[in-house]
């Protein structure tokens, strides 16, 4: 199966490089707002008794800048994958999605409220997402073992051509 602008290829690649510049403007910013209250020794983020807050904080920014640039390498991966099945391809693509809210949504949401140096119970959807991100992962790198040097470039070739005809 050859790359066809109608399989959803194209929606696929353009939703996950929209979910991760999106996500990596939002994850940014959540650091720089972490800078913030440290700058400013907030103490509800700072204090040795928050520390579990400081920590779980700091996870979800990263956690959550990582999976942006992790939907931008898969919207661009999706393109050169033209053999990849679309089920199998849509399974990769909504674990990615819930992976990229449940994992550093459960740890910021684990922050919010810690109980005597534990997470709140937010982080009881870190699992999770880390399953589906281990999904999504896995049938990516399944999907690559098809891949063979000519389909990247005939897929390349493929989209050139289509942009020449507008």
């Amino acid at each position: 199966m050859k790359y066809r602008p109608d399989d959803g290829v194209a929606a696929c690649a353009r939703k996950h490089l929209r979910c991760g510049w999106w996500a990596l403007l939002f994850f940014l910013t959540l650091g720089i707002l972490l800078e913030a209250l440290h700058g400013f020794k907030v103490g509800a983020y700072l204090n040795v008794s928050n520390s579990t807050r400081r920590l779980m904080w700091t996870l979800a920014h990263a956690h959550g800048a990582l999976l942006a640039l992790i939907n931008i390498a898969f919207g661009l991966t999706v393109r050169a994958l033209t053999e990849w099945p679309a089920n199998r391809r849509s399974v990769a693509s909504a674990c990615l999605v819930g992976a990229s809210v449940l994992l550093p949504g459960g740890f910021f949401v684990g922050g919010i409220v810690i109980y005597g140096g534990d997470p709140g119970l937010g982080i009881l959807l870190v699992p999770l997402g880390a399953l589906l991100l281990f999904i999504a992962v896995f049938q990516t790198a399944r999907a690559t073992n098809g891949i063979k040097s000519t389909d990247v470039t005939e897929a390349a070739s493929a989209r050139k051509s289509g942009a020449d005809k507008h």
